[in-house]
């Protein structure tokens, strides 16, 4: 019963670090790496994660740089760059890319704050599966009489209780995620 419960907390933890790097991905009004990160960039016909061109970095908290090691390649990071749907504008110097993040709109931080509820429900709805699959395999247990009826019962309360606590985790990721993207 032990190694079902330990499953459960591993497999609930993984849907709040997938949550966190999802919020990680939604633009606030500061300039963040993680906006870039996943970037995929048109390289030579290969689709190439942007951080593998170039480096890049925050020289203010409103401006992201973003140095290629190529000279070849500005011209795909700059088509990238707008194709996403990020809303950034570039600006290639010949040495080094300039973004600048613009200050957010009341309407689209309303908007930016349902995707991360979007977000936050389908980590909880990950969570409850979780719990469905661990209960599941508890019934199998007493069935296979591996587990008594009252064991059976005590596992899927202390899986009840693990649901509980992480729904509760991504109810404070997301509070932390709207105050930050509702801040000025």
């Amino acid at each position: 019963m032990q190694d079902v419960l330990d499953n459960c907390k591993k497999r609930m933890k993984k849907a709040i670090q997938s949550l966190e790097k999802e919020f990680s991905k939604l633009r606030t009004g500061r300039a963040s790496i993680t906006l870039l990160e996943d970037l995929k960039v048109d390289y030579y016909g290969t689709l190439t994660p942007l951080n593998q061109l170039a480096s890049i970095s925050t020289p203010d908290s409103r401006t992201l740089a973003i140095q290629p090691w190529d000279r070849n390649a500005f011209g795909e990071i700059e088509k990238a760059i707008m194709k996403s749907d990020l809303g950034l504008n570039p600006v290639n110097d010949g040495k080094i890319i300039r973004i600048n993040i613009p200050p957010l709109t009341e309407e689209r931080r309303k908007e930016l704050v349902k995707v991360a509820k979007k977000y936050a429900e389908d980590a909880k709805i990950a969570i409850r599966n979780v719990r469905r699959d661990a209960n599941e395999t508890l019934k199998k247990m007493k069935n296979d009489k591996e587990l008594t009826e009252d064991e059976m019962h005590r596992g899927q309360e202390e899986v009840q209780k693990i649901t509980d606590s992480f729904v509760q985790k991504v109810e404070e990721v997301f509070n932390k995620k709207e105050k930050e993207i509702m801040e000025i």
